[in-house]
């Protein structure tokens, strides 16, 4: 890599901007936006308003004071009168014209992955905070939960919509609501009908079309969400509880599976004939029945999972649904780790398909720990509704200039991380802290080092593995 590729990627970010920079308004807003994109993208400790605004802020003649920058930055997130949705609307015509087309080198098609993600917050206050289940601890925290759509494509991923999920209370507190800038047409969602929502939008403007929306069991066990995709005709793979129950025998002419109420049902009682949970499916399935599947190759070794399928059909909330495959993955080193899915595919789709359109689910991981770790996702400190979706789709646009500017490297460089497109960008602004020739001469530095390191990871796993039968998958 050399200095005229640095600058090459300064220029091309800049014209990626001017297609995304009307939809932020007035002149004023439209600085800001940039001065706010630089600031994600710097390497600040903390990537809040109050930071980016005194490192990279903008003085007027009439308004030098530091205090003002301030002031002037946090008005752009929490009052400014731009759409987060709008500026939504642009990241997903620029993922579909610039990473969409990469999908003619496999099979999948564009791939959306829904999840959801918490943001540990002290207090009261700040909007949608409340006691719940945070991913990112592992338990029940003060936090701020969101849900998020991402867009997959071998080109890379970027960030197409998203919404702050709000518990009950929060919907019924009319004070909190006034004081955060809630709207008053938002009512209460759960998160599978809010990812529903974020699905319908982004394919109703026109943009991007999925080939596949996977999910984990959150979203999997959610009868409600898998009959919004299917009345979309939207193929899915979503991940299940083992408990699920299935139909293993046509189940025609018969609707309900229970004659007792619905937690006996849940229980196990009441079951009819050809009514299995999922786990006692794969239970019952030979040893020929499973299949070694190579999802990618990871920084330490291959990834491969032994994978099975199975033709059946639901059950929704105790009664017939229609006809569905249920997918079985498993561990190589532990066949006990057992995954089950279900996927509204037709019985021409291979299992290979389902496997890897399921496998890209990681790629959701990778986005939220590159955006919390390199591009401040985690380090806002606003209380509104506005703030929050402003902020999170700053970073999306943020998110969407580096995977494009890593793909763009990636062809003279393979080897190419998102935290090295980072420090590219970073030396590419004309305020930088990281020179050109630093720049160049650190991501020789990562490089080296990566490639030595996935060289003995994939070592060792090809050792421990040797007496499995997976050479034509390696």
């Amino acid at each position: 890599m050399t200095r005229d590729d640095v600058r090459a990627a300064g220029r091309r970010m800049a014209r990626w901007h001017e297609r995304v920079v009307h939809r932020f308004g007035r002149r004023e807003a439209r600085t800001h936006s940039e001065v706010y994109l630089r600031g994600l993208l710097s390497d600040l400790r903390r990537k809040n308003a109050e930071a980016i605004a005194l490192r990279f802020g903008v003085s007027s003649e009439d308004a030098g004071s530091e205090e003002s920058k301030v002031v002037a930055m946090q008005s752009f997130v929490t009052a400014s009168s731009w759409v987060a949705e709008e500026v939504q609307r642009e990241i997903q015509a620029l993922f579909a014209e610039e990473l969409a087309p990469s999908c003619s080198a496999w099979s999948l098609g564009t791939v959306g992955v829904i999840d959801e993600s918490g943001f540990v917050k002290q207090g009261t206050e700040s909007v949608g905070v409340a006691r719940q289940y945070c991913g990112r601890t592992g338990g029940v925290n003060n936090c701020q939960v969101g849900v998020f759509l991402v867009g997959v494509t071998p080109g890379g991923t970027a960030l197409l919509d998203h919404r702050l999920f709000l518990t009950k209370e929060w919907i019924e507190d009319g004070r909190r609501r006034e004081k955060t800038r809630v709207p008053r047409e938002v009512k209460f969602q759960s998160k599978p009908e809010i990812a529903a929502d974020l699905i319908r939008r982004a394919v109703e403007a026109g943009h991007v079309r999925f080939s596949w929306i996977v999910g984990d069991e959150l979203y999997g066990d959610s009868g409600k969400l898998l009959d919004s995709l299917e009345a979309m005709q939207q193929r899915y793979v979503l991940e299940v509880k083992s408990n699920t129950l299935v139909w293993t025998e046509d189940p025609a002419g018969r609707k309900s599976i229970y004659k007792g109420p619905k937690r006996r049902a849940r229980e196990g009682h009441w079951r009819q004939p050809g009514v299995l949970a999922v786990r006692e499916v794969a239970a019952d399935l030979p040893e020929e029945a499973w299949k070694p599947i190579k999802l990618r190759e990871g920084t330490k070794g291959p990834l491969i999972y032994e994978y099975a399928r199975v033709r059946g059909w639901a059950v929704r909330r105790g009664r017939t649904g229609p006809p569905i495959w249920i997918m079985l993955q498993r561990s190589l080193d532990d066949p006990g780790e057992l995954r089950c899915h279900v996927s509204n595919a037709d019985e021409t789709t291979s299992l290979e398909e389902m496997a890897l359109a399921a496998g890209t689910r990681c790629r959701v991981e990778e986005f939220f720990h590159d955006a919390k770790g390199h591009l401040g996702m985690a380090d806002y400190e606003t209380r509104a509704w506005t703030s929050w979706h402003h902020h999170m789709s700053l970073v999306a646009l943020a998110h969407l200039y580096v995977t494009l500017t890593k793909r763009d490297l990636k062809k003279n460089t393979p080897e190419l991380t998102l935290d090295m497109a980072v420090r590219v960008l970073q030396s590419a602004f004309a305020q930088p802290t990281l020179s050109e020739d630093d720049a160049v001469a650190l991501l020789d530095y990562h490089l080296r080092r990566n490639h030595q390191a996935c060289k003995s990871h994939r070592k060792s796993w090809l050792r421990k593995h040797k007496k499995r039968k997976l050479k034509p998958l390696l």
